[in-house]
């Protein structure tokens, strides 16, 4: 049973905040990577960060379930949400090894997809249910 047009709208808000949260996080931390290399304290704010983006990684993941179950959205939006946190997963860890050559394509790619995401989502489209025509 689809939820109610009221339930749907907030439940697509929800992702979309999620969304534009991880857009903003992922763009800071782009400025962050600046301040690693001009200033003495942009490493730990860049760390600090990295949980941060994270945390709004997996925060998309919730929203995209939240979505695709009770509201009855694509699963394609929790593929997408998953492989987003897959991938920043991947980030931390060739950040944490200082394995430059990978962590700042991968960076570009997540902030890329982020937008690419959010325009998706502006667009006025909807995730809809398997089979729904």
């Amino acid at each position: 049973m689809a939820a109610s047009t009221t339930t749907r709208q907030g439940l697509l808000t929800f992702l979309r905040v999620a969304i534009i949260l991880q857009t903003l996080l992922v763009f800071v931390q782009a400025v962050s990577a600046g301040l690693v290399l001009a200033t003495p304290y942009g490493e730990p704010l860049h760390s600090i960060g990295a949980r941060v983006v994270f945390a709004a990684a997996m925060l998309h993941v919730v929203a995209a379930v939240v979505v695709w179950r009770p509201g009855g959205g694509s699963f394609a939006t929790v593929l997408y949400a998953a492989g987003f946190l897959v991938l920043m997963s991947a980030q931390v860890v060739v950040g944490i090894m200082h394995v430059m050559a990978l962590h700042v394509p991968l960076g570009v790619v997540l902030f890329a997809m982020s937008v690419l995401r959010l325009a998706w989502i502006g667009s006025g489209r909807r995730p809809r249910a398997a089979g729904a025509a």
